[in-house]
């Protein structure tokens, strides 16, 4: 189940929101639990076993820190966990990729074995993990009710693609949360925001990229190749945004605060930038339990260095079991180290739009590497960006370009703080009683809109799914 499906509007959300609000206190987060756990198992009946046995192991390991706390023996409930955790997503994400490996490289004919990925399950584990390294290192207490624990594992809103949400972060919510109007109201006009981003604009500019992804190298243009580039960028960009525009609007509305994912990533001037702007929710957790415990920046510059390789190895590995996305990630590695030993001292000197003109050509060459699984044909649509393809544009071209622009313009001006800081002088000028009435018919629009293409489309992926 999807947040953007019909079931989830018309069905899911009202039924659980109507049980959650009916119950007392006490029992609501049992049931966000079983919601959360009928969610999950609308598309994954069978790995539903598999999260309940992660809330169990990390629940038990978070018990067992706490009673050899002070203690070498306390260490136990940590190794367990880690080992548990990422033995799980070893053995569903990455065997059959390991077993194409070895047969190439030695010739073998192993069988792989070809299991179903279980939806989200890099999220969760990395969710779970951190709570049992929060209460190790203190930074959390235990939490002692299991079902507490379980509604925190398999909470529905960002439960299939973030944000991935931290214990700590969580954890005063989890056991006493406040619940208002206004902050319904907010989460709802979080949701529909997030609602629309993805409906409207991401599946509309999706089909492009989907006709352009489709088509045989040697058939594209030059001009062609960075217009289906182009519009993956604002694919991927409304997709996973407006997924956690959705997940932080619902979190709001059972009264959880989950901290914000992304920030306007395009606007960047260097790629160090883009990635504090981007999937913020992963790179902090990579910063906090990876780079940091690995020495961070206090052991001189060669270490840091070290480190940035070690995190990015890591960061692409975790997108997929797939050499394109390991490619993906070294070549952000390598970028981010050449910032830091000079580029980025250079961008700071030089004009504005000089940051956002390199910024946005390393970002899309990255994108390249990050769409295609077929590292060939990846490769290949990269040669066309530089003119291997069968021109620099045809009449093709001119039509799909002129047929969506009016909706590029829009993703470019959406994918900027623009209409934020317009909304911000309004608000100065015209007051609190317009900009509401304003707001109520926005979000209406953005409604109907979105349900009208639901009921009417039949393209609606959610590209983050697969991680």
């Amino acid at each position: 189940m999807v947040f953007s499906s019909l079931t989830f509007l018309f069905l899911f959300l009202p039924a659980v929101l109507l049980v959650y609000f009916a119950v007392p206190r006490q029992a609501k987060n049992t049931v966000l639990f079983l919601f959360s756990l009928i969610f999950y198992a609308w598309g994954e009946p069978v790995y539903v076993g598999l999260m309940i046995f992660s809330t169990i192991l990390d629940y038990t390991c978070g018990r067992l820190v706490e009673k050899y706390r002070g203690t070498k023996k306390k260490k136990l409930g940590l190794i367990i966990s880690i080992c548990g955790n990422l033995g799980l997503l070893f053995f569903f994400k990455y065997t059959d990729f390991m077993v194409g490996t070895v047969n190439s490289l030695l010739g073998t004919t192993l069988s792989p074995l070809e299991l179903p990925l279980p939806i989200g399950i890099s999220f969760y584990t990395f969710q779970t993990m951190s709570y049992t390294i929060d209460v190790y290192r203190g930074d959390a207490k235990m939490q002692r009710n299991i079902i507490s624990f379980g509604a925190y594992v398999s909470l529905f809103p960002q439960l299939i693609a973030g944000p991935i949400v931290r214990y700590r972060d969580i954890a005063q919510q989890l056991n006493q949360r406040t619940h208002s109007y206004d902050q319904f109201g907010e989460g709802a006009k979080r949701f529909v925001t997030g609602l629309g981003k993805k409906v409207l604009l991401a599946n509309n500019i999706g089909l492009l990229w989907s006709t352009i992804s489709e088509t045989e190298a040697a058939q594209l243009t030059t001009v062609g190749a960075w217009v289906g580039i182009l519009v993956f960028a604002f694919q991927i960009y409304f997709d996973f945004s407006g997924y956690s525009d959705m997940a932080i609007g619902l979190g709001r509305m059972f009264g959880f605060s989950f901290l914000e994912n992304f920030n306007y990533p395009y606007i960047s001037k260097s790629v160090t930038e883009f990635w504090r702007r981007w999937h913020m929710s992963l790179g902090t957790w990579f910063r906090d339990y990876i780079y940091i415990p690995l020495g961070g920046n206090r052991k001189g510059l060669p270490i840091q260095l070290r480190n940035i390789a070690v995190v990015w190895l890591l960061t692409g590995f975790w997108h997929g079991a797939s050499w394109n996305f390991v490619l993906w990630g070294v070549f952000y590695g390598i970028l981010l180290v050449v910032e830091k030993l000079f580029l980025l001292k250079w961008l700071k000197k030089a004009p504005t739009f000089v940051g956002h003109v390199y910024t946005m050509l390393v970002v899309l060459l990255g994108w390249v590497l990050f769409a295609f699984d077929d590292l060939g044909k990846g490769l290949a649509f990269l040669g066309v960006l530089f003119g291997g393809g069968v021109g620099f544009t045809n009449t093709w071209t001119h039509y799909q370009l002129l047929s969506y622009l009016p909706l590029l313009v829009i993703c470019v001006v959406a994918s900027t703080p623009l209409m934020k800081n317009l909304y911000g002088k309004l608000q100065e000028k015209c007051g609190q009683t317009f900009l509401l009435s304003a707001d109520i018919a926005r979000i209406l629009l953005l409604w109907f809109l979105s349900v009208a293409y639901l009921i009417s489309g039949s393209y609606n992926p959610f590209l983050y799914f697969r991680f």
